[in-house]
């Protein structure tokens, strides 16, 4: 266990000196393979980072490498790794250990964990949240699920309305993603942000859950939101360093590349569609190590990208036609969708405001037809 890591305490060193580590120990060709994500080397070499990465590296290049990684490495055997780092582990698919009737689940978040833009059939949102609750129920037959995500919740929020709500609730499986929101406004701190969130998971450790979590994607395939890519990969570096400290799982969305893809997105390019839902909800199960199988024509969580509605949202190059056809895309996206958020941040509100959440009890969950679940 650790406590919040300000970017100049001992535990931020200390991760990237990790991660320095694990780079030289994969470069020297020693018994530790492991690829660093490019995510993870940039938010290691931003500037507010940079000294501090610059003395782990030298630390960790002083040290003998097989004596540096030795304990890393014969922990390292003993379990089976996924080819994208901190993707998850393969884990022990006993997620309950209670016994019949214990199986929980509660989802705590904003908007993504809602389940925007994933219609469901009785109307409302479903979302990666209720897909993944019905993917446990066909393992867990027992399984009470909860969700207390709102659209619109900073982080703040999130920590204040509904962990109490949700440590009150006893579950043994709780999910957090938040900061999303925090990270749109200007000024946002990504340190700032981690502290809170590392307070918050703490807490549910305290109460016993075993705690999902999920790093930012990387926006680089849309013009406005890639500005933020920089701040969104310090906050995920942070998220990374929280996940492993107190033991949690992790789904990283940033490596998983069809998140890069417009296709991926509503048209407002901040919620997802219902495959793209789906998707993470298998990606979810492969992280906590639950066995799924998609069902026919379903996705699978890493399965290649979906085709671009606009191409050249993603790359600069194409012909003039489709070059103009994106940038009337981008004025439609403007108006529809930045002008009235930028109007609500100006007067203090949020498309959340007065809502409650979809599902504020844990209620029982009928599984899905097959364990994937309808798209």
């Amino acid at each position: 266990m650790c406590a919040a890591f300000p970017p100049n305490s001992g535990h931020a060193a200390a991760g990237y000196e990790l991660v320095a580590g694990l780079a030289l120990g994969a470069v020297g060709g020693g018994a530790l393979a492991v690829r660093v994500p490019p995510c993870v080397l940039l938010a290691a070499t931003l500037p507010v980072h940079a000294a501090a990465t610059q003395a782990a590296v030298a630390s960790a290049a002083q040290r003998s490498a097989p004596d540096h990684l030795g304990t890393l490495t014969a922990r390292m055997r003993s379990v089976s790794l996924w080819t994208h780092w901190h993707d998850g582990l393969i884990m022990d698919d006993n997620l309950f250990p209670g016994g019949p009737g214990t199986a929980s689940f509660v989802a705590l978040g904003d908007s993504f964990t809602e389940g925007l833009n994933d219609p469901a059939p009785g109307g409302g949102y479903r979302g990666w949240a209720d897909r993944l609750a019905g993917m446990l129920a066909a393992r867990y037959p027992d399984l009470r699920y909860a969700n207390l995500a709102v659209r619109g919740k900073l982080l703040r929020q999130i920590v204040h309305d509904q962990l109490p709500a949700a440590i009150a609730m006893s579950p043994g499986l709780a999910s957090i993603a938040g900061g999303g929101n925090d990270i749109l406004r200007p000024g946002a701190d990504p340190d700032v942000l981690a502290e809170l969130f590392d307070s918050a998971v703490a807490r549910l450790d305290q109460a016993g859950c075993r705690v999902l979590m999920f790093t930012g994607f990387d926006p680089v395939g849309f013009p406005v939101l890639r500005l933020l890519r920089g701040r969104i990969a310090a906050y995920n570096m942070h998220l990374r360093a929280i996940a492993d400290a107190r033991g949690c799982y992790l789904v990283d969305l940033w490596s998983m590349r069809f998140l890069r893809d417009p296709a991926a997105w509503s048209p407002d390019r901040l919620h997802l569609t219902a495959q793209s839902h789906q998707r993470i909800a298998l990606r979810a199960c492969e992280v906590l190590g639950v066995p799924v199988t998609p069902a026919v024509g379903e996705p699978s969580a890493f399965s290649p990208r979906v085709p671009s509605r606009v191409s050249s949202l993603v790359s600069p190059r194409g012909d003039r036609a489709a070059w103009v056809a994106a940038r009337r895309e981008d004025i439609r996206w403007a108006r529809e969708y930045a002008l009235p958020w930028v109007n609500r941040r100006l007067h203090g509100t949020s498309s959340g405001d007065g809502m409650p959440p979809k599902r504020p009890d844990l209620q029982p969950v009928s599984p899905p037809a097959q364990a994937a679940g309808a798209g």
